[in-house]
């Protein structure tokens, strides 16, 4: 089971060879996503049964996918993913959040994705956080992720406010190196401040620029262009239309601005 995971051009030849080898062995392969497509590649080439569909969240994707085994209860864990990824929408989630009290529902998410943000690299506290929700219990009934949750809450905040004070601008994109903080909520957060088509968070390490890109804009396909650029930089990149992530040599950054800035056409 392979699930959420996007295929990046960089590594794609071998995860499809390891995709082809894992069928061929008799093993069953089921792959589910909601990234768009790599660029040379059609989801029906994907060796292995694939369950994929852009639109929807990878939470809402799965919970379909599984939900004649699991307890009708479950479908909230499905609307939480959703609704943290944005993708609370569809008619799926619009149909099932009727059946709950909407305030709590969102409530929940926001715990579990506040909590989970404050929680990076303890995977140990993670898989206790997926054996809570498989049990049927709340996101704010375990004390330390709800506790977590208003922590990173009050941090959040902070980095806001810190963004304000260090962004930079370069043609049409803004930027800040490395933040207090969430990379995510930190490239958001400096498209908004800046008002310009692009927010881009800039983590270095070890010789790396870890980024995390933010657009609004219709006419702005951040997947499409990370997907072209920075594997021409020694990196690797994409994601969704309007969030996506990218890595690539620090010492390259100027010629990803570059050649960013010179792919956008509004």
């Amino acid at each position: 089971m392979i699930v959420d995971i996007a295929l990046s051009e960089l590594h794609l030849e071998d995860i499809l060879r390891a995709f082809h080898k894992i069928k061929h062995n008799g093993s069953k392969l089921v792959y589910i996503d909601h990234h768009p497509e790599p660029l040379n590649l059609r989801v029906r080439d994907i060796p292995g049964e694939v369950i994929h569909n852009d639109n929807v969240s990878a939470s809402e994707l799965t919970y379909k996918y599984f939900s004649s085994m699991l307890d009708r209860d479950m479908c909230r864990v499905a609307l939480y993913g959703a609704i943290c990824d944005y993708m609370d929408t569809t008619e799926w989630v619009i149909r099932e959040l009727e059946n709950w009290d909407k305030r709590t529902i969102y409530f929940e998410a926001g715990v579990l994705s506040q909590g989970l943000e404050g929680s990076r690299k303890m995977y140990d506290f993670k898989r206790h956080i997926v054996k809570h929700l498989a049990e049927g219990k709340l996101p704010s009934s375990l004390s330390e992720l709800l506790v977590r949750a208003l922590i990173e809450t009050v941090n959040e905040e902070e980095l806001r406010l810190w963004i304000k004070h260090n962004i930079k601008t370069y043609g049409k994109i803004a930027y800040v190196i490395n933040p207090p903080g969430s990379l995510t909520r930190a490239a958001t957060y400096t498209r908004a401040i800046s008002n310009k088509p692009i927010g881009i968070a800039i983590e270095v390490r070890n010789g790396k620029a870890i980024m995390s890109l933010r657009t609004i804009s219709e006419r702005i396909n951040l997947n499409s262009l990370l997907r072209v650029i920075c594997p021409k930089l020694g990196g690797t990149g994409g994601g969704h239309i309007k969030a996506a992530g990218a890595r690539i040599p620090y010492n390259n950054i100027q010629a990803f601005f570059d050649e960013l800035n010179k792919r956008i056409k509004l």
